[in-house]
């Protein structure tokens, strides 16, 4: 059952240009977006042609390689200036995502490290780190996948809501890259895919993804996971985040709560797998993550279908937060994690890399 890395590239530099893979028209065709001006860049986040947060961060990164790039030819401080207003660009596309912020940071740092060297050392270094971003996301992915599979059993049939996977991240994934790894293993899983309201990534995007593979894969309404829960069709949930606090809430897409409280109702493990960029151990908790509302529209129209009434009022937050104690473990590259104990990555690193859930 060993499977290559996915067929397609979510976000990848090339010849100059960032090239993206535009979810927005998957599954009925796949297509490129390639990206000669920052800009379309950030317009490709605004827009959600890319998301999930580490993808987000990885696409960023480069998306200021590029703008650094069309700027190579001003003087250092006039450089600096720019390079300050591209980063804001970016900053203001995404707010929940903390992957993204921690990239700009990453793309700042080596900015500065490097200015004193000449304006072109500065771009090539930008371009490069971009490149170590996107390579260590995979790599993080992959150690992160075969951790996670160690909770996943033969027979398993696992939930899992929003999209996760190798289009969420440089490529592998982190809740599908969990589910990867245990089909990798030999463990004959199944999904059950939450269609996602109102985006539908499950239906359109993690469906999409898991067949590429040969990973058997059922979409479901969002309303149906309680009844598959109550009835044993369910014995694990796993997703992925866009923000962890320190105390172990998780932001998520919006309704992964409501698959919290069922799967605890029911006695279901629920797990998280993220990458350790996605921790912002600056927040106590989960109530102080910005969580970001988007176009009515999104919820009004299903593509250009329009399914409620004119002027009706919407709610749209992208975003919901699961509290700590109805999540069963949080898996990293660096292991897996109490909720409660996540914290403790800020305090000493390497003191955990031997620390387990039991």
């Amino acid at each position: 059952m060993s499977q290559p890395r996915p067929s397609f590239e979510t976000v990848a530099w090339r010849h100059g240009a960032v090239r993206i893979l535009d979810q927005r028209r998957l599954p009925a065709e796949v297509a490129y977006l390639d990206c000669t001006d920052h800009r379309d860049v950030v317009e490709a986040i605004r827009t959600l042609a890319v998301r999930g947060a580490p993808a987000i961060g990885i696409t960023a990164a480069m998306g200021v390689a590029l703008g650094a790039r069309s700027a190579a030819m001003l003087e250092p401080a006039v450089f600096s200036k720019r390079l300050d207003a591209i980063l804001a660009e970016f900053a203001a596309t995404r707010p929940t995502a903390v992957n993204l912020f921690w990239a700009l940071e990453r793309m700042r740092q080596t900015a500065d490290r490097d200015l004193h060297r000449g304006v072109a050392a500065v771009v090539e270094a930008l371009i490069a780190e971009s490149q170590t971003i996107l390579e260590e996301d995979v790599a993080m992915n992959r150690v992160m996948g075969a951790i996670g599979a160690t909770f996943m059993q033969a027979g398993d049939t696992i939930l899992t809501h929003c999209n996760a996977g190798a289009l969420a991240t440089g490529g592998y994934g982190t809740a599908l890259g969990v589910i990867r790894a245990a089909w990798e293993a030999g463990k004959a899983i199944r999904v059950v895919a939450d269609e996602t309201r109102p985006v539908l990534q499950g239906a359109r995007l993690t469906a999409w993804e898991l067949m590429q593979d040969g990973i058997p894969v059922t979409v479901i309404t969002d309303n149906m996971a309680g009844a598959l829960m109550r009835a044993a069709r369910i014995q694990r949930c796993i997703v992925g985040a866009d923000r962890i606090a320190a105390n172990g809430d998780v932001a998520n897409k919006i309704g992964t709560y409501s698959v919290a409280v069922l799967a605890r109702h029911h006695g279901i493990p629920f797990y998280v797998a993220a990458p350790t960029s996605t921790l912002d151990l600056s927040l106590a908790s989960g109530a102080s993550i910005p969580i970001e509302r988007r176009d009515p529209r999104e919820v009004t129209h299903v593509r250009d279908a329009h399914i409620a009434p004119d002027d009706v009022a919407v709610d749209n937050p992208a975003f919901d937060v699961t509290p700590a104690e109805l999540i069963t473990a949080i898996i990293t590259e660096k292991g897996a994690f109490r909720p409660e104990d996540i914290h403790r990555l800020a305090d000493d690193p390497a003191a955990l890399q031997s620390y387990r859930v039991g």
